[in-house]
């Protein structure tokens, strides 16, 4: 069995995977300053709920946008699985893709992932909506290559930096506003985020369609894609596990020629 790691800044997902289906996944949040024995304390424990264990995962791989973590993961697949994990973004991984962008190795890890799942699953090109923590609108060609990226700043980060920045705004949750005038600052705040996204989403939706001049299918993944999908009709899709799916596919590419 795989284990898949997607390490991200404000979590980490692990997936096991028996072939190509999806057995079970967990998130973790990211810190730093955890250590490879916590990592694996924690996941064993998980496991055992699953009926699952160490001994039945022989292959991993991971994508980390937070270089910091990468050590301990790695060692975690060392020490408790005895096996050398894949690292998507090593020079000698095979994604079966490119990246049409002047400096192909700034694409983050979980964006090529989100790449290589689109092109398997949805026919022609793809605009990838991935709401992190930052708002990541990747392009993938026809041919299945990154064609380039539009990076805005999340909802949760936006609405932290008005707390942040303004002595007299609270921290809020981001909520579907009712109405878009606010009555109080909780409701303003609330509404300026939700549908500032909403306009920002689906304008840029526009503007790269009208851009990139070819028909393109709009495919929504992140923490925050159902809330947002309801006032999006650009959007098509919602693929939750797409960063993880494509680590699956990624590992059985590379698998193979092995």
């Amino acid at each position: 069995m795989l284990l898949a790691i997607d390490a991200g800044n404000t979590n980490i997902v692990f997936a096991v995977y028996d072939g190509d289906k999806q057995i079970a996944q967990w998130r973790l949040a990211t810190e730093v300053q955890r250590t490879s024995d916590e990592y694996g304390v924690w996941l064993n424990q998980i496991l055992a709920l699953e009926g699952l264990s160490f001994a039945r995962l022989d292959s991993a791989i991971i994508a980390t946008v937070v270089p910091a973590v990468l050590f301990d993961l790695r060692n975690l697949c060392r020490k408790y699985l005895k096996t050398e994990p894949l690292i998507v973004g090593d020079p000698d991984l095979d994604l079966g893709m490119k990246a049409n962008v002047e400096r192909p190795q700034s694409v983050g890890a979980d964006r090529l992932c989100n790449t290589v799942a689109a092109h398997q699953r949805y026919k022609g090109a793809v605009i990838v909506v991935d709401f992190g923590t930052a708002t990541n609108f990747d392009i993938v060609a026809e041919n299945g290559d990154f064609d380039g990226s539009v990076i805005a700043p999340g909802a949760n980060l936006s609405i932290e930096a008005l707390h942040q920045a303004a002595a007299l705004l609270p921290r809020v949750a981001i909520h579907r506003a009712q109405s878009v005038i606010g009555r109080d600052t909780v409701a303003s705040m609330q509404s300026g985020v939700y549908w500032g996204y909403v306009g920002l989403i689906a304008g840029l939706i526009d503007r790269i369609k009208k851009e990139y001049a070819k028909p393109m299918t709009v495919v929504a993944t992140g923490g925050l894609a159902h809330l947002f999908r309801p006032d999006i009709p650009a959007i098509d899709h919602i693929d939750p596990d797409l960063t993880i799916r494509g680590l699956m596919l990624i590992h059985a590419r590379n698998a193979k020629q092995g």
